[in-house]
């Protein structure tokens, strides 16, 4: 009986250059490598350099099989493997970061007032870094 394989999530920035930018790269990751996908940023215009940066899910030898396709192609990839962490004796709970934060990963507990902070939810947009006063929210790759 083979292993099982459970399902993975890793975040990856695709730099296409000019020439690429036509490539149906998410369509093959999908059809020929069976992966799901979370666009969480993109600046993509027809003939110019443009940024993607996903989520890709599905299981570790589906995205390296999906990744080297996409180098493949001749589109840049580059791991975001960073996460945003909250030093909890920093934090002055005034709720700042959670306005800001797209996902609520950073949310005001009621009726505590207290601040919460859910890793799972966090997409590392950085948001929360320039909107903390005490520095209490820091990226680490």
């Amino acid at each position: 009986m083979a292993p099982i394989q459970t399902m993975i999530r890793k975040r990856y920035v695709f730099t296409f250059t000019k020439e690429r930018v036509h490539e149906p790269v998410i369509h093959r990751l999908i059809l020929e490598h069976g992966l799901m996908f979370n666009v969480i940023r993109a600046s993509i215009s027809p003939d110019e350099e443009g940024k993607m940066v996903l989520e890709l899910i599905g299981q570790s030898r589906a995205i390296e099989s999906g990744l080297a396709l996409v180098r493949e192609l001749g589109i840049g990839v580059e791991s975001l493997n960073q996460d945003i962490r909250r030093t909890e004796e920093v934090c002055i709970h005034c709720g700042a970061c959670a306005g800001y934060c797209p996902t609520q990963a950073l949310y005001i507990e009621r009726p505590s007032m207290e601040v919460r902070f859910d890793p799972e939810r966090c997409i590392a947009c950085e948001r929360c870094l320039t909107a903390c006063l005490t520095h209490a929210m820091e990226i680490h790759f």
